[in-house]
């Protein structure tokens, strides 16, 4: 099996990478945005707890969020792999999700960071805010503000994937072709190994 956290600030092209990634090795997409948006649809104990959280303007705490998770690989036991995409954001997190997945005999294959500097962040984000309709990316303030909440507090996570020998960092400025192509080097290297 194949567990793969993609990372990278806003605007990195995580989600670009994501979908190819997908469509080529047969990967399944978790988002925990669109986890707790399906808790919530389907009406589940942890969907109802978390929209309860939620409506008073509380973050999901993080073991609602692994239970959800659980819930995913669970329902999907013969996947290749899956692509994990917005968690861990904290080593607290990233330390909760390395006892689910042991737990499951699935253990995290690598941490992939498509590494972009801060000015081409800003540039693509405004780009894409010219499209997205997203407020979030059509202002240099909040765009900033991103960035640096991520640099302040995601990217330590690095770190912690670093002392387990399994981040590896890509350039992500290029074409999308080449950064897939650099990607995909790297993942079927993790696969060859396994």
């Amino acid at each position: 099996m194949l567990n793969l956290v993609l990372f990278g600030p806003p605007g990195a092209g995580k989600g670009t990478q994501s979908q190819k990634l997908i469509e080529k090795y047969g990967l399944i997409h978790l988002s925990t945005g669109d986890l707790l948006r399906g808790e919530i649809s389907q009406g589940t104990e942890l969907g109802l707890e978390a929209k309860k959280l939620m409506d008073q303007g509380i973050l999901v705490p993080d073991e609602v969020v692994i239970g959800m998770i659980s819930h995913k690989l669970d329902a999907n036991k013969d996947a290749k792999g899956f692509i994990f995409d917005g968690f861990p954001r904290t080593v607290a997190q990233a330390e909760a999700l390395d006892r689910l997945l042991e737990s499951k005999n699935a253990p995290i294959s690598g941490m992939i960071a498509l590494e972009v500097h801060d000015k081409e962040l800003e540039y693509r984000l405004l780009l894409r805010g010219k499209d997205s309709g997203r407020p979030d990316d059509a202002n240099p303030e909040v765009i900033r503000k991103r960035i640096n909440e991520y640099n302040d507090k995601t990217a330590p996570v690095a770190g912690f994937y670093k002392n387990q020998d399994k981040f590896k960092s890509i350039n992500g400025i290029g074409t999308v072709d080449e950064i897939f192509d650099a990607v995909c080097r790297l993942l079927d290297s993790w696969l060859a190994n396994q």
